[in-house]
């Protein structure tokens, strides 16, 4: 199954006041019984390469402007992490991620549903408040390389699970 867009659940638009940007996507699990926690690792921990090499570059660019690189933290103190992605709150039907920055603030949720017998339904959804001339312009050069990694988060999250 591939990611597919769907619309961002309204409630999620309240995640942050005023959202600049809001966007989901979606795939179905043919394995029942997984946890937000579970698919969330199964999409945040593990990066292919590439994005791992575009994070990198957008680390050294975002560190000339002074704003935070997404940088993987080592366990311990601080907030607990999924990938690069402080949890904010979570439960079994979904995780709450995000960061607040100066330039702009982001969460992301993963939501995991039941669907046709079987089957659960997994939802990612983006939303992005800016706050300034650097955010919306952040945001405008990142959203072409978001949505083709996002995808590829779920779609991965698909291929890892057994047959």
């Amino acid at each position: 199954m591939k990611a597919i867009a769907t619309r961002p659940e309204p409630r999620l638009h309240g995640l942050l006041p005023a959202p600049s940007f809001a966007d989901a996507y979606q795939v179905t699990l043919n394995t029942p019984g997984l946890d937000a926690r579970q698919v969330s690792q199964r999409m945040l921990e593990r990066q292919p390469g590439w994005v791992d090499a575009l994070m990198g570059l957008r680390n050294r660019i975002v560190g000339l402007f002074g704003l935070k690189p997404g940088i993987r933290e080592p366990a311990g103190d601080g907030p607990a992490r999924i990938g690069i992605f402080p949890v904010l709150a979570e439960s079994p039907q979904e995780m709450l991620m995000g960061l607040d920055d100066r330039h702009l603030d982001f969460r992301v949720a993963v939501s995991v549903q039941p669907a046709a017998a079987g089957t659960q339904r997994v939802t990612l959804t983006t939303v992005v408040h800016t706050h300034n001339l650097l955010g919306r312009v952040y945001l405008a050069a990142i959203l072409p390389f978001h949505r083709v990694i996002v995808r590829s988060m779920l779609d991965r999250a698909v291929k890892s699970l057994p047959r």
